[in-house]
């Protein structure tokens, strides 16, 4: 299944997606919950499957307004320097560990939704990842049965204020500034994915390609990930771990290539779909 979170008519639903259109969960949030991250915390996607299989209305994807996959995460785990491709572009040694940093919920975009250049900065980068968002609650997971804890996948661009980045080693404030961060165009479950180190992922820059890798370039794979964040921090059904970017990002460019507005940004992955964002410019 693919599942979205959205607007429409005034109010916010989630729901799942059928070629253009899709099936709006409301009539049986009493049952399943009133969003995704209620969804999964109820275990409710068999039930899902099953409802949207006799559902006969429709509502055109284009009369919603998309929102963040997960719009309310209670966490957002992202991971730095995970592929050598970047590893071999930034000069870093290859890490150890994860790298981890943390978004909130608010410096997201939808698909479709405007990412922001901020006033502070003209240094604003791409970052085409693989997003994997958690199904249940996660504590100690060894990394063979990762698999078991997984919703499923979606595309992310973690956009970043690179200036704001590099104020100290903690890369916190340059990943958090409102709507930097594009989450979608939705979730698709992880039976319709299968292998997460078999994908192929693309970003574009106004049609132009500026970052290609496969996802077997992931130092930490997407177990060990989850075996390493869920010994640190309890996951909960919604929370999101963004996996890293590949190599070809702008600031590692001669001359450095940063977003300005007006630049269409969409991030590809393989059995997932396209994240498409527009940049804009920050107002006061």
């Amino acid at each position: 299944m693919k599942l979205v979170s959205f607007e429409y008519r005034g109010a916010t639903s989630f729901g799942v997606v059928d070629g253009d259109y899709l099936v709006d969960l409301t009539p049986i949030a009493g049952e399943v919950g009133g969003s995704l991250k209620a969804a999964l915390a109820n275990g409710s996607l068999p039930a899902i499957g099953k409802w949207v299989a006799g559902a006969t209305e429709r509502i055109a994807l284009g009369d919603v307004t998309l929102l963040p996959v997960v719009p309310d995460p209670e966490k957002i785990l992202c991971v730095g320097i995970n592929y050598l491709s970047h590893v071999k572009e930034t000069g870093r040694e290859i890490p150890v560990h994860p790298m981890i940093f943390t978004r909130w919920a608010d410096s997201q975009t939808a698909h479709g939704g405007p990412i922001v250049r901020p006033i502070a900065s003209e240094k604003l980068d791409f970052e085409g990842e693989l997003a994997v968002v958690i199904g249940k609650t996660a504590r100690h997971v060894r990394r063979e049965d990762a698999a078991g804890y997984i919703a499923g996948y979606s595309c992310y661009n973690d956009g970043s204020v690179r200036d704001w980045q590099k104020h100290t080693i903690q890369f916190i404030p340059g990943k958090n500034f409102p709507s930097t961060g594009g989450f979608g165009p939705w979730l698709v479950t992880a039976d319709e994915v299968g292998d997460s180190s078999k994908l192929t992922l693309t970003t574009r820059l106004n049609g132009t390609v500026v970052q290609e890798a496969k996802t077997d370039d992931l130092i930490f794979d997407v177990g060990h990930l989850i075996e390493y964040c869920s010994t640190f921090t309890e996951l909960h059904p919604g929370d999101v771990i963004i996996t890293g970017t590949t190599g070809g990002v702008g600031a590692f460019r001669t001359p450095p290539l940063w977003m300005k507005a007006g630049d269409v940004v969409e991030v590809e992955i393989s059995r997932i779909g396209t994240l498409r964002n527009v940049v804009v410019d920050e107002t006061r």
